[in-house]
C-alpha cells in the first residue's frame, strides 16, 4: 500500500458566457476537475472519489490550460483537444471518458453509440452512469451524449447549458 501524502490542487475561476467555471489543476498542470461554479459542491464530491483527502488552494491554472479553456468559450472549438486530464475512476469509467473525448466537437453521439464506441454495446445505462461521474466537464465533452431519438437528456450543468456548449461548437451561436 502506498503512503503518499493528500494532494494539493490549485482551483481557479475562469469567467465564461454561460457562468464562472471553476478549474482544478495539479501540480504537473493536469486537469483534475472542471465544472461550473453553481456545482461545486458536486465537483468537490467526484474530486473526493479520484484524489482522496485532497487540499486546495486558490491560485491561477498554468497559462496554457487557462488560455485553452478561455479560447474554448470565445470559440475555438477545438481548443481543449491538447489539455491533458488526470483522473481516477474505473477501467470502464475510464474507457467512456476517453470515447468522449474523441467525439469531435460539433458532432453528439447517443448512450448506444458511446457504449458500442467502446465496445460493450450491452452498457448502455452504465455508460450514462460513467457519463454522469465524469469530474471534468467541457474538456471531457460529456455534453456531447444525446438521447437516442436525438433529445438533450440530463447534464450535471443544466440542459441551457447543454444546449449552449452544443450550439456553440456547431457554430451557432454562444461565444
Amino acid at each position: 500500500m502506498r503512503n503518499t501524502p493528500p494532494e494539493t490542487l490549485t482551483l481557479d475561476r475562469v469567467a465564461t458566457p454561460v457562468g464562472e467555471v471553476l478549474l482544478v489543476t495539479d501540480g504537473e498542470g493536469a486537469v483534475r476537475a472542471l465544472d461550473f461554479a453553481d456545482y461545486e459542491a458536486r465537483m468537490m464530491r467526484l474530486l473526493g472519489r479520484h484524489s482522496p483527502g485532497f487540499s486546495l488552494t486558490a491560485g491561477r491554472a498554468p497559462e496554457t490550460v487557462r488560455r485553452a479553456v478561455e479560447a474554448y468559450f470565445s470559440g475555438e472549438v477545438r481548443a481543449l483537444d491538447g489539455v491533458v486530464v488526470k483522473t481516477g475512476g474505473t477501467a470502464f469509467q475510464k474507457s467512456v471518458w476517453a470515447a468522449l473525448r474523441a467525439i469531435p466537437a460539433g458532432e453528439t453521439r447517443s448512450y448506444g453509440q458511446l457504449a458500442a464506441a467502446i465496445g460493450s454495446p450491452r452498457s448502455v445505462r452504465a455508460a450514462g452512469l460513467a457519463n454522469g461521474q465524469n469530474p471534468v466537464a467541457v474538456i471531457v465533452p460529456c455534453h456531447r451524449v444525446i438521447g437516442a431519438n436525438g433529445t438533450l437528456t440530463g447534464y450535471a450543468g443544466g440542459l441551457e447549458r447543454k444546449r449552449w456548449l452544443l450550439a456553440h461548437e456547431r457554430g451557432e451561436g454562444g461565444g
